[in-house]
């Protein structure tokens, strides 16, 4: 499994990992020496091995970094020199920096490639690899960039484990009763909603994690909420990522029913969301839809092609969440969050994210790839 950088292409991976031992096979992470990729692999028990990897991000210049070109350089030879000495069946890409030096080693050893495409247009890397790949394993229907007839829809793998309330909340160390909000910017945080969030919700909900009578003024709004017991209010799970923990613990120190995380334990925290307020990464995305959690979807602008706004708009038309651009949060994230909250539509996007959710993703995705084993 070629991967790395974010967990956007590392959780899919591990996913895929899973699935292909349950059926027999070895399986091994090859990703960035001393990446997020390398901690998740000893987390998960899953083998790894670590290679230079440069970014492929362009300098001020609009050219690519020559420093960053001789790291990647430098990871291909060392991936060529590992996958000569093990001869894995196939190696599989799933987009991203990291995953370009074992791709592209492993096709100039002969060695069949397959790759996973999560967006609808085809990545930088992906472009680089997908003509010497066998298969390409998409998670929309028809890729921008990508011959359709090189395409199979496997959709998003993700981990497919739901975890009992009840014990999900012992491990997290929250409450029976309180609506339960779940923020993650991603699995290294995201700086804007760390400083957005926090203030959005003090003001909604005041000092005791009730709904504040200014906040309400002018909506109506049914916040009996379904699964909580009524006048309890909220707690939230704030996942900040590590390097902006203390700033935000610092910033909710005054607020008993808010937890701020560096990481959080991603099944549970799903399991006990009634509400999520997130970025719109197709990752993020799919594991809200198998697990039915809402989202407020705040899209990364930055994001190639202006993806992520793409990817959020298509959860809002299927019903299962709400779009609120970065340049608009002030203001309309509070509402949104008090649309969300009512038990009435939270029900409804409820339902319309278990609709959207791809499962068995992974399972299809592992057959694409025993079609093209070594």
């Amino acid at each position: 499994m070629a991967t790395g950088g974010t967990g956007g292409h590392i959780y899919p991976a591990v996913a895929t990992a899973r699935e292909l031992m349950a059926r027999g096979h070895e399986t091994l992470l090859l990703g960035q020496r001393g990446g997020m990729e390398e901690r998740v692999a000893a987390e998960q028990g899953l083998a790894f091995h670590g290679v230079d990897a440069g970014k492929l991000a362009r300098s001020g210049q609009g050219r690519p970094d020559p420093r960053e070109l001789l790291r990647a350089g430098q990871g291909v030879a060392q991936a060529r020199s590992f996958l000569a000495r093990t001869r894995p069946g196939a190696v599989v890409g799933y987009g991203g920096f990291a995953s370009l030096p074992g791709v592209l080693a492993a096709q100039s050893l002969g060695l069949p490639t397959v790759l996973h495409e999560q967006n609808a247009r085809l990545g930088l890397t992906q472009r680089l690899a997908v003509r010497g790949a066998r298969a390409v394993g998409t998670a929309y229907e028809r890729v921008i960039g990508l011959d359709p007839r090189r395409a199979s829809l496997v959709g998003m793998p993700v981990r497919e484990t739901r975890m009992p309330r009840a014990e999900a909340l012992e491990r997290l160390g929250l409450q029976d009763g309180p609506l339960t909000i779940f923020v993650m910017g991603g699995s290294q945080g995201s700086l804007f909603l760390n400083n957005a969030v926090p203030d959005t919700l003090r003001h909604l909900f005041g000092g005791e994690g009730l709904l504040a009578p200014q906040a309400n003024a002018g909506l109506s709004v049914d916040l009996d909420f379904t699964g909580s017991r009524a006048g309890e209010g909220v707690q939230v799970l704030h996942s900040t990522g590590p390097r902006w923990l203390a700033d935000v613990a610092r910033s909710v120190k005054d607020l008993e029913w808010y937890e701020a995380a560096g990481f959080v334990d991603a099944v549970a925290a799903w399991s006990v969301a009634d509400l999520a307020i997130t970025r719109a990464g197709t990752s993020t995305l799919a594991e809200a839809a198998f697990h039915g959690v809402p989202l407020i979807m705040v899209p990364l602008p930055e994001s190639a092609e202006n993806h992520q706004f793409h990817n959020a708009v298509a959860v809002q038309q299927a019903g299962a969440g709400v779009v609120v651009e970065q340049k608009h949060v002030s203001g309309a994230l509070g509402r949104a969050v008090l649309e969300c909250a009512a038990a009435g539509p939270r029900a409804s996007m409820r339902e319309a994210a278990l609709g959207r959710s791809q499962v068995g993703a992974a399972g299809r995705f592992a057959d694409l790839i025993e079609r093209h084993l070594r």
